[in-house]
């Protein structure tokens, strides 16, 4: 505790005008996103897009698109289709020759080479294997023997001695070094240690603890200055839109913008019925002007779409019976 209230205390000093100055940036960064970037950020895409991106579209569909079809099909005639005809009736009937011919030298040569290497492995077996194996096992062996036997006593030896100088410098390195440290460690460093813990444990609770507070108090400040606005500014504007604009909007609505609507609406009404009459007029004069030059059109006559009756239906068979006998 007598750690605890003093740092609380000062941090909360400390952090206070840094919380709320972080909290105006967040809110006026918040604002500028969605009010600037955001739109700016939109109309830069858009722009981007109609500069770069439609115009590289358009360029490869309909220019590298059919340019490089064009040169492909001109290389599969030029080049692709002349290949494969070399290829089929030039060299595929050359290196079927050619490996014919190389498959019979390749036989010859192999059974050349085959009583070569069977001669020289025999030579090789009787003058150099042999001599070499008998110069192994009865010379390099037991001399090998000796050799090795000489070099465990001297290893042994060494690692007496070695084992020895390192148990006397181990003592020496332990006496003189890690007694001390050891001791400088538990006795000064670890209780330092514990101390710096304790008070950084401190500072960070206390730190954790002021930005909370600081946070609130933000808030506190945040909503105060939000009802000054509220009140100074908001409350007037919607009193006078709402008491003020809004009743002069309906006046003026109601007594200039809707008569002047309805007499909009008969004036394109009687406009279109003027309309109408002078269409059927002329539709009038052109059909008197055809039958004075061609005569009245014939009268269509109306068609029978009763069922026939029971009578009619008999006659009807009858007929058609007889006319398929004809």
């Amino acid at each position: 505790m007598a750690i605890r209230i003093p740092v609380r205390v000062v941090v909360l000093v400390l952090v206070v005008p840094v919380r709320m100055v972080w909290d105006a940036l967040v809110v006026a960064g918040r604002f500028l996103r969605d009010a600037v970037l955001r739109p700016v950020g939109r109309a830069l895409a858009w722009l981007g897009r109609a500069v770069f991106v439609w115009p590289l579209v358009g360029l490869w569909r309909y220019v590298v698109v059919p340019l490089a079809k064009g040169v492909g099909w001109l290389g599969h005639v030029l080049l692709v289709v002349p290949a494969v005809w070399l290829y089929r009736w030039v060299l595929t009937p050359v290196g079927q020759a050619l490996a014919w011919f190389f498959t019979r030298v390749g036989a010859v040569l192999a059974a050349i080479a085959r009583g070569v290497y069977a001669g020289l492995a025999w030579l090789g077996r009787y003058l150099a294997v042999v001599p070499a194996v008998w110069l192994y096992r009865w010379v390099l062996t037991p001399v090998g023997h000796a050799l090795a036997w000489c070099g465990r006593q001297v290893a042994r030896g060494v690692g007496l001695v070695v084992t020895g100088v390192g148990f006397v410098l181990y003592w020496i390195c332990r006496v003189l070094l890690v007694l001390p440290v050891l001791a400088v460690w538990r006795w000064v460093l670890a209780p330092v240690g514990r101390f710096l813990a304790v008070v950084g444990r401190e500072v960070a609770d206390a730190l954790g603890h002021a930005w909370r507070v600081a946070g609130h108090l933000s808030r506190a400040v945040g909503r105060f200055l939000g009802t000054v606005l509220r009140w100074t500014v908001a409350e007037p504007a919607r009193w006078v839109y709402r008491s003020v604009l809004t009743p002069v909007g309906h006046a003026v609505r109601d007594t200039v913008l809707r008569p002047l609507a309805e007499a909009g609406r008969g004036a394109r009404r009687a406009a279109r019925q003027a309309l109408a009459s002078a269409r059927l007029s002329v539709r009038q004069a052109r059909a008197d002007v055809r039958r004075m030059l061609f005569g009245a059109p014939a009268e269509r006559r109306p068609v029978d779409r009763r069922e026939p009756s029971a009578a009619e239906a008999r006659t009807l068979g009858s007929s058609t019976t007889a006319l398929t006998k004809d």
